[in-house]
């Protein structure tokens, strides 16, 4: 490895470390939290929700009560929104890729 603030580039001997190392994002690099979880902390998620607690939507353990089993009802309300199933407000459209949704309904899904 080379000096805290160098550049490791292809053909140098730290470039193999380089590439051995855990993606961003991935369960490895986050400490042992989850994609689905960093994802919540990264997007939109935290300003209407909370795991055990109801915000401006409703607790994410209630959602995952509620829809045991059901990942592509999750699936659809996060990519396309929805309204009327917690109450008059709605929930928008968020801005993520199938994968990234997926990966928020595995991971809600995964705290009932």
């Amino acid at each position: 490895m080379k000096p805290y603030g160098s550049v490791c580039v292809v053909g140098d001997p730290c470039a193999e470390a380089v590439a051995a190392a855990p993606a961003a994002g991935s369960e490895a690099a986050a400490g042992g939290t989850s994609q689905g979880e960093s994802l919540f902390s990264a997007k939109a998620c935290v300003a209407c929700h909370s795991v055990d607690n109801k915000v401006v939507g409703p607790a994410l353990k209630e959602v995952a009560a509620k829809y045991a089993g059901d990942a592509d009802h999750i699936i659809a309300s996060i990519k396309n929104g929805s309204t009327g199933n917690w109450g008059p407000i709605p929930m928008p459209p968020n801005a993520v890729n199938d994968e990234e949704a997926a990966a928020l309904a595995e991971w809600i899904l995964s705290l009932n």
